[in-house]
């Protein structure tokens, strides 16, 4: 009988640095990139194939915000570099192994996308582009990650600043701000930048050069994977350096009233000071979930200890009377003791974003606002905060997480200033005014 001759594919290529680290990752959930060019791809295709080979049956999920995105930057390379290896299943979107292994192509363009793989089990994840997915997307596939055999149960994510997923995925694997439910030890972010890649800088010089003569801002996200600026951000004018300071600062003296946003999803409390020269300090903040307004009015109320506040601020909606309970939520959160007198903020969305934009843009030097250390939420969601694809001189929605803290500090620099202004334009000779303007509540 004439015995088959074992047939040997020799497959090219040799990993760069940082391809290397991110080949050696254990960690549960492994992000990969930060800059355009850094050979995200290649490596995640390579990561992929590399554990189906060693695992035989190990089932896959392979998964980027749209289908046709997905064949060409993912299989039709993979078809290329492993020809006759591979079986590729058009009908079922799946990439088969000899040793039972499989990646299963997936998309995710929307919430009713992700919903479609609720319940499905995979041993490995791999989500190309992460930052263009949601928080929400992203929590239904970790509830995906899991199984029975004996094999690694791992996701992978390349990314990029900007996009909707760019505060989560900046929280989780750049700033690593964990949440309580949330171990440290699972999350780990390999950083990559063009330089890093000798391939595409020897194939192609002019790539970078591309990427040199980009906006400021561009430049920064797309060359030197910087998260703190990304094209899209809806608050440019916002930097750590010169809005941020030590709680040490925030005047003792002063007056202090209380900006709120309140959901049954999130409260988010603001306590401002407010100095002799009418500059704004956000001195403390407390950003609850799943509060009913009894519990909100005594997280104020608990925010506000120690302190007199003046007042405080929130969206009119609390002054409309419930079919539930024939009381409104302003009657319920105003009888809870210590909680500052209630009066409802002006929230024009555009007028009040312009006003804010005017706090935080530098005179001079110095900003009319800036915002203790103690805030990290309020820190964590300015920068995070886009432009609406609808009408860009308004704050998009989504992610929705981010929108909660900026919304109070828009009630708040509305509850205070004397302007002039109307929907299509801001004075230009505008002048933030001293605390004895006749409009200021004090």
């Amino acid at each position: 009988m004439k015995q088959e001759k074992a047939r040997v594919l020799q497959i090219r290529g040799v990993p760069n640095e940082r391809q290397k680290q991110f080949f050696a990752s254990r960690t549960r959930y492994t992000a990969y990139g930060g800059a355009r060019g850094g050979g995200k791809s290649w490596a995640l295709r390579r990561k992929l194939v590399g554990l189906c080979l060693c695992y035989p049956g190990i089932r896959c999920l392979l998964v980027r915000r749209s289908y046709a995105e997905l064949k060409a930057n993912h299989v039709y390379p993979i078809l290329r570099e492993y020809a006759g290896l591979i079986c590729y299943r058009e009908s079922e979107k799946q990439l088969t192994f000899p040793n039972g292994s499989s990646i299963l192509l997936g998309y995710c363009a929307s919430n009713r996308d992700a919903l479609r793989y609720q319940g499905q089990e995979y041993d490995v994840i791999a989500i190309d582009e992460a930052t263009q997915l949601s928080e929400y997307q992203f929590s239904i596939f970790k509830a995906c990650l899991r199984g029975v055999g004996d094999v690694p149960r791992r996701m992978y994510l390349t990314c990029n600043p900007g996009g909707v997923g760019h505060a989560w995925v900046k929280r989780l694997f750049v700033d690593r701000d964990f949440r309580a439910d949330e171990i440290p030890e699972d999350y780990e972010f390999i950083p990559a930048l063009v330089y890093d890649n000798p391939v595409l800088l020897q194939a192609d010089p002019d790539y970078v050069r591309q990427l040199e003569t980009l906006p400021q801002k561009l430049k920064d996200a797309w060359l030197y994977g910087r998260w703190d600026v990304f094209e899209g951000q809806f608050f440019p004018e916002f930097q750590q350096e010169v809005h941020i300071c030590s709680p040490l600062t925030v005047p003792q003296k002063g007056h202090r009233f209380v900006a709120l946003d309140y959901g049954l999803d999130m409260l988010a409390a603001l306590l401002i000071c407010v100095d002799a020269d009418g500059n704004l300090f956000v001195q403390n903040e407390i950003c609850l979930p799943d509060l009913t307004l009894r519990q909100a009015g005594a997280t104020v109320a608990m925010l506000c200890r120690g302190i007199h506040a003046e007042y405080a601020v929130a969206s009119p909606d609390l002054w409309n009377r419930r079919q539930d309970s024939g009381k409104s939520g302003f009657e319920v959160m105003q009888s809870v003791d210590g909680m500052p007198p209630m009066i409802p903020a002006d929230n024009r969305r555009v007028p009040g974003w312009r006003i804010l934009r005017e706090y935080l843009r530098p005179q001079e030097g110095k900003p009319f606002l800036r915002i203790s250390s103690d805030c990290p939420v309020l820190i964590r969601s300015l920068p995070a905060l886009l432009c609406s694809s609808v009408r860009p001189e308004d704050a998009a929605g989504e992610p929705h997480d981010v929108t909660h803290a900026p919304e109070a500090l828009r009630y708040a620099v509305m509850s205070r200033n004397a302007w002039k202004e109307s929907e299509e334009h801001v004075d230009r000779n505008f002048r933030f005014p001293s605390s004895n303007t006749s409009k200021i509540p004090f």
